[in-house]
């Protein structure tokens, strides 16, 4: 375990600088809004895409995989609720807090992450991951907090969940390279060359942005973020785990589903958290309390995936 420990230590001492950065303000606080928004909409749009271009479509697409990843991560969202609701909480944080059980940090941490530790083909496994969680969960929440605050659920809403799905470059990104995929289009030299250049600044600048956007948070209702870390760092991945067991998941494939379900509470659910005007706190300390301790738990898993 202390070889998969040193692995990963890179990965989080470059999250690390990007904290000590912003806490030193030596990197200013909204430098870490753009260094987001760049990594977000140019270097980890164009991973994503030559990831997807390049990748046979059913290396990618495994409805066996995606029903294992649907059936363990649903298993443990309605645990989230029905955790929630036994404290007292009403719909709307329950939700939230629901989502902060199995949502991880796919885009930024867990592609560059599990993609040099397990290899090229656990690209295919991660995008299916990052699909779902971009796609189902986030269109799941979003009907559920509407119908939660208006007491029914809009046709007229359909049109505001698409643009905003088709307004996630991670989205595009993706479904542009499964298009360019499925056509078997070629990708000319000096665009593959120009890809990998701007690739190569996801991982660092990805896990930097996450480093310097720790910074500002601090851990409010440290039990309720325990227990949220908790249920994503431990159950999420022992759930997807036992699923893709049941459903027969190819045994590679079932190790990257565990791996990414492995990976701390993702950002995005604190902007869903603020557009919501819900749990804004609770879900920062969940980020930072999973994030921190990700540094020990995700070596753990990934030495129990290897050894079977």
């Amino acid at each position: 375990m202390l070889a998969i420990f040193i692995k990963t230590l890179p990965f989080f001492m470059l999250i690390g600088l990007g904290w000590a950065a912003a806490r030193s303000r030596i990197f200013p606080a909204e430098g870490a809004v753009w260094l987001t928004k760049f990594v977000f909409y140019f270097p980890l749009s164009a991973m994503l895409f030559r990831f997807a271009a390049t990748l046979e479509f059913n290396q990618i697409w495994d409805p066996r995989f995606a029903l294992a990843y649907l059936a363990g991560s649903l298993l443990i969202w309605g645990i989230g609720i029905a955790a929630g609701r036994s404290r007292g909480q009403d719909s709307g944080i329950s939700l939230i807090e629901a989502h902060c059980c199995v949502i991880g940090n796919t885009g930024f941490l867990g592609v560059p992450m599990l993609v040099v530790l397990m290899g090229n083909a656990a690209a295919g496994p991660v995008l299916m991951v990052l699909i779902i969680d971009l796609v189902v969960f986030s269109t799941l929440i979003t009907l559920l907090m509407t119908a939660t605050r208006h007491g029914r659920i809009r046709l007229s809403m359909a049109g505001a969940l698409l643009r905003g799905l088709l307004a996630n470059p991670m989205i595009v990104s993706m479904l542009a390279g499964l298009f360019w995929s499925w056509a078997s289009l070629p990708i000319p030299g000096p665009a593959m060359e120009f890809l990998t250049m701007l690739s190569a600044a996801a991982t660092p600048g990805a896990l930097f942005a996450i480093g310097a956007s720790l910074a500002g948070r601090q851990a409010d209702r440290p039990a309720v973020a325990i227990w949220l870390s908790f249920a994503k760092l431990v159950l999420h991945p022992a759930a997807v785990g036992l699923a893709a067991w049941l459903l027969g998941v190819e045994p590679f494939a079932a190790s990257v589903m565990i791996a990414a379900a492995a990976l701390p509470v993702a950002g995005n659910v604190y902007m869903l958290a603020q557009y919501f005007g819900i749990g804004v706190q609770r879900v920062s300390s969940a980020i930072l309390i999973s994030t921190a301790a990700s540094v020990f738990t995700i070596p753990i898993v990934m030495h129990l995936i290897g050894q079977g």
